[in-house]
């Protein structure tokens, strides 16, 4: 399964954000600091929906700097 992890972080995070998502998952196939709407876009493969939403949920939402997120998982 392969999802998109759109994220929102405080100001002058975003690069923090970006290493340590990198850091804490194997499973990241692209996480990019981006200018517009969101401040970091992440791509990842996850084998099953319970381990994409374990990182969702106790990874990404436990960083302090990150703000808000929105998660787009393919269809296929």
């Amino acid at each position: 399964m392969k999802a998109y992890l759109l994220i929102e972080t405080r100001p002058g995070t975003s690069e923090d954000v970006v290493k340590g998502i990198r850091m804490r998952f194997e499973n990241v196939l692209h996480a990019d600091s981006v200018y517009g709407r969101h401040d970091v876009i992440v791509v990842l493969e996850a084998p099953d929906l319970e381990t994409l939403n374990d990182f969702v949920y106790k990874v990404i939402e436990k960083d302090p700097n990150i703000v808000h997120t929105e998660t787009a998982i393919t269809l296929f």
